[in-house]
């Protein structure tokens, strides 16, 4: 679908290059693989100024030429940087990958799977689902125009003004996709219609006084001092009509649209209903774990890891006291011990973002024990806005812009302090924070003289592999584990959750098991309430193998570093292990597992 493409460089943070010497190549013919990786990513870059502002290089420079724009969302707009993309693969081939070693062969190498999954997944017209609780403009452009727009001055608060108008354009030209999609087939299942309509009503439901894109300008105007009080009550006003006339109107016509299509959605959740949906799949496995492995491989993988997950989970558990049971009724006891609780109150939630604080300095104070790079970017843990708490995840990251005026965030959602007790938040830490995706996120972003392509991670298998292998180290490497069972109980209970997800995900897509199969599946498995494994169901239904991606990056890291231990034996060093992998950048698994292997023999011959 072409929508995959927009996904792909929006959501994963498609290269670009935005300082003075990448708009100086943007005019000249490059030089070299770089040079010309750099110059495609510009040119790939121009289609979509929200990504321009979330790299946070050049807003309110005198090269910023888009913050008061938003993308094309036709299918024509979408067409041609399509077209734009597959004449740029095209022209990488004169650049290699003859002649080409080194980081110039693998800068190469990663471009060009890039660019051809890319181009593989766009070709589908019509594979996924344009709007949905958890993506999509209804959702993404909120956030951004509140989160990630900087107002800093006059101007750039104008262009907030300016881009809520275009919000109203986007809303109205994506309305017209969904139709066009629904004629095609492409109809997303009653249960996730129903979800994002929770969402959309939300954001409408009390008016524009209420409404988060002009709730929060004030505290945003009040910290630009040229503005006087008359200016800032004319933004204000200007923002409020906008929401009023066109962002307003625009999602009562997306929710009457879904309201119509919710007549006539079945119940079916898998990708397996869409045409062609077997192959949409295959595609979808492939991008998101950058393996050729099968949805049968994937499910018998998760199955195996399952049953050994559970067999150490219940070990704890027994040493502790745990009552007999199932696995997932004994994990419902300690989820439930009261000591382990944080209050559901705003103190609560306080306290508990405080405790990630201290553990995550608790990390970073023995971190150069097993890493040579320790990313200088700081990390922000903030809660998620309350009014996106029901569509979004327990967690996620948002990477740091690459000019340092933005810091890493992890966001929290705190709907429910019982979601997250004491025993699970060090996992939960380590995963989102130091060392898994604050740290590679950030090294990647020192990474010298390769294209920014090697700079920004957009390869899931790869970032989310390293994040559950930083959990897996905390307590092999790191002993953080030592005196804290039930919070190694918690890496495991997180190691299974992510077993679990090879399981459902090709359950769903690959063999057809209903939205509840998956469900209970979860919940026996994991211990997770059924509020939570609902929402993660959910998400998979939107986003087929992505949940894959997790347990095959950590397999494969695990498996590169055995065998870098076995052959290396006491040469082996893993503050180098970890710089090799990091300062690399994210990478396909087949190109890492090139890599290591030629580590290890240079190390063999050293």
């Amino acid at each position: 679908m072409r929508l995959f493409k927009r996904i792909a460089i929006g959501t994963l943070l498609l290269v670009i290059t935005v300082t003075t010497g990448a708009a100086f190549w943007f005019w000249i013919t490059p030089v070299g693989v770089n040079n010309y990786v750099n110059k495609v990513s510009l040119q790939l870059a121009t289609d979509s100024p929200e990504l321009l502002t979330s790299i946070g290089l050049i807003d309110n420079t005198f090269l910023d030429f888009h913050s008061g724009k938003l993308s094309d969302y036709t299918q024509a707009g979408e067409d041609e940087s399509l077209e734009t993309l597959r004449q740029a693969r095209a022209g990488l081939d004169a650049y290699g990958p003859e002649g080409l070693e080194g980081q110039e062969l693998l800068s190469w190498q990663i471009a060009a799977w890039f660019f051809d999954d890319i181009l593989r997944q766009s070709e589908r017209e019509y594979s996924g689902y344009r709007i949905n609780q958890l993506s999509g403009v209804t959702v993404n452009l909120p956030e951004f125009l509140t989160d990630t727009h900087a107002i800093i001055d006059r101007r750039s608060a104008e262009r907030y003004v300016e881009r809520l108008e275009e919000f109203g354009r986007v809303l109205r030209e994506s309305r017209e996709r969904v139709v066009d999609d629904r004629d095609h087939g492409v109809v997303p299942p009653d249960f996730i219609i129903e979800s994002a309509l929770v969402g959309m009503r939300k954001f409408v439901a009390g008016g524009v006084s209420e409404n988060i894109l002009v709730t929060s300008l004030p505290e945003r105007l009040a910290s630009v001092e040229e503005l006087d009080e008359d200016s800032r009550a004319q933004l204000q006003a200007a923002a409020e009509a906008v929401v009023s006339e066109a962002v307003i109107p625009g999602y009562e016509g997306i929710i009457a649209l879904f309201e119509d299509m919710a007549l006539t959605a079945n119940h079916d959740a898998g990708v397996w209903r869409l045409p062609d949906g077997e192959a949409i799949y295959k595609d979808r496995l492939l991008s998101s774990t950058s393996t050729d492995y099968s949805p049968e491989e994937i499910h018998n993988t998760g199955l195996a890891e399952v049953a050994r997950i559970a067999i150490e989970m219940h070990a704890i558990m027994d040493a502790q006291g745990v009552p007999e049971g199932a696995l997932g009724e004994r994990v419902q006891v300690v989820m439930e011990d009261p000591s382990q609780q944080f209050p559901n109150t705003d103190e609560g939630r306080e306290e508990m973002i405080e405790y990630l604080k201290a553990f995550d300095a608790k990390v970073l104070a023995q971190a150069d024990q097993f890493f040579i790079t320790i990313p200088p970017q700081p990390l922000e843990i903030i809660r998620v806005a309350p009014e996106r708490e029901d569509a979004s995840p327990g967690g996620y990251y948002s990477g740091p812009a690459l000019d340092g005026s933005r810091p890493g965030r992890f966001y929290i959602n705190l709907k429910d302090t019982a979601d997250n007790p004491r025993w699970k938040l060090p996992t939960l830490m380590i995963h989102e924070g130091s060392p898994g995706h604050h740290f590679q996120i950030s090294a990647a972003q020192l990474i010298e003289d390769v294209p920014m392509l090697r700079k920004l991670s957009p390869f899931t298998a790869f970032a989310e592999g390293w994040a559950l292998y930083s959990e897996r180290i905390a307590k092999t490497d790191m002993g953080l584990y030592d005196d804290d069972p039930l919070g190694d109980l918690g890496r495991l209970q997180a190691e299974m959750f992510r077993a679990v997800r090879l399981v459902v995900d090709t359950g769903l897509h690959a063999k057809r098991w209903s939205r509840e199969q998956a469900i209970e599946y979860m919940v026996t498995n994991t211990g997770m309430t059924e509020d939570e494994v609902t929402r993660e169901i959910e998400r998979y239904v939107v986003i087929p193998g992505q949940a894959t991606a997790y347990k095959t990056g950590q397999l494969a890291l695990l498996d590169l570093r055995a065998e870098a231990e076995a052959q290396l034996g006491d040469r082996f060093d893993v503050r180098e292990f970890h710089e090799l992998v990091l300062m690399n950048g994210a990478m396909p698994l087949a190109l890492l597992r090139e890599q290591v292997e030629n580590w290890i023999a240079q190390q063999a011959g050293s």
